[in-house]
């Protein structure tokens, strides 16, 4: 497995970095999600996530801008999103 410096990184730390979530439209979908997110930064204020319903509202879009530390925080936050069933992509 190859390390990643920190000098490797694109991103400098720390600094606001949006995430994207898609899945099917549930009623939960947004309230389960905020809740993942707060694990990994529980500075997140909830009021500022944006979200797009599909055209014909079967799915549902999230943006979450949080603030990056690390990148192990953020590849922790991929994961723990990626794995949530009701997810279908994170972007």
């Amino acid at each position: 497995m190859t390390t990643i410096s920190p000098q490797d990184s694109l991103i400098e730390y720390p600094s606001d970095f949006p995430i994207k979530v898609m899945g099917k439209s549930h009623p939960e979908f947004a309230q389960l999600l905020t809740e993942v997110v707060l694990q990994f930064d529980p500075a997140f204020d909830p009021a500022t996530v944006e979200m797009r319903p599909s055209k014909g509202g079967n799915y549902i879009g999230l943006t979450f801008t949080v603030r990056a530390t690390s990148r192990e925080q953020l590849d922790n936050l991929y994961r723990a999103l990626h794995g949530h069933h009701l997810v279908s992509v994170v972007l």
